[in-house]
């Protein structure tokens, strides 16, 4: 007697057929501001004008394409509410939790989660060392002027002069070391730098015989949200980690759903 088939197999292969065409349409339907003619859509995928008509009722029923009465498509509210689902549950602490240990691991040091607050880092996240008896003052819950932290540094690059002057005169620059930054011409030259760079240091500004190289993370609205940060007594300070903190950064933004605009 010959082993029957599995009479599921086809169906099963069909299934995902459907759901590949109707992710490449509404790839093509993402690619455009306007909406897309039917003929446009089937010439896109490569698809046939009725498949692809057919599909697209499906879609529409469901909410995530909405055809106008002229007989063209485009997406439907159904991919922003369930756009929105997703974001509300993206939290910031267990997107960059994974990537700050993978960090850690590798370079062995500390690495920092810091977010603004008023004219204050707060940190909200860290591994810890283990190496050094160095005290780091960046606990979860601990908070430092903006001007002598690196992640601080990375706000007010992001603020613009305007209110950078704002900041100068409100807070006084008030310094913790004596390599902390006091003076108003030279935060701006510093932010210059982080600019330029993407990357932020501090030089024992925030306690002796601790330094930090630290690099932004943004969401999926493009606003800078927290920054990233390595902590490493000052003898083991290694300025080569910097490209490794920026791809990390860069990394978990693009896991908040950030993406950077093409410059042309």
């Amino acid at each position: 007697m010959k082993p029957s088939k599995d009479a599921s197999a086809p169906e099963q292969k069909t299934s995902i057929q459907v759901i590949e065409r109707m992710m490449s349409l509404l790839d093509v339907l993402a690619e455009h501001a306007d909406p897309v003619p039917l003929k446009q859509l089937a010439a896109q995928t490569g698809l046939h004008p009725s498949t692809a008509h057919r599909i697209l009722g499906a879609m529409t029923s469901s909410g995530f394409v909405e055809r106008t009465d002229n007989g063209i498509y485009r997406l439907g509210i159904r991919l922003l509410e369930l756009g929105a689902l997703v974001k509300s549950r993206i939290s910031l602490r267990e997107t960059a939790i994974v990537a700050m240990l993978e960090l850690h691991q590798r370079t062995g040091e500390s690495v920092n989660l810091g977010i603004r607050d008023g004219d204050q880092i707060v940190y909200i996240e860290r591994t810890s060392s283990g190496r050094s008896s160095v005290r780091v003052v960046h606990i979860v819950g601990a908070r430092a002027p903006l001007h002598t932290t690196a992640t601080g540094k990375l706000f007010l690059a992001d603020d613009g002069l305007p209110k950078v002057r704002d900041y100068a005169k409100r807070t006084g620059l008030p310094g913790s070391t004596a390599t902390s930054i006091r003076e108003l011409p030279a935060l701006e030259k510093e932010l210059d730098k982080v600019r330029r760079h993407e990357v932020a240091y501090d030089m024992e500004e925030v306690e002796n015989g601790v330094r930090c190289i630290a690099a932004g993370i943004r969401d999926d609205s493009g606003a800078l949200v927290a920054g990233l940060s390595l902590s490493t007594p000052a003898e083991r300070f290694n300025p080569d980690w910097a490209p490794v903190i920026l791809d990390t950064a860069r990394n978990i933004s693009r896991a908040l759903g950030y993406r950077p605009r093409e410059a042309g």
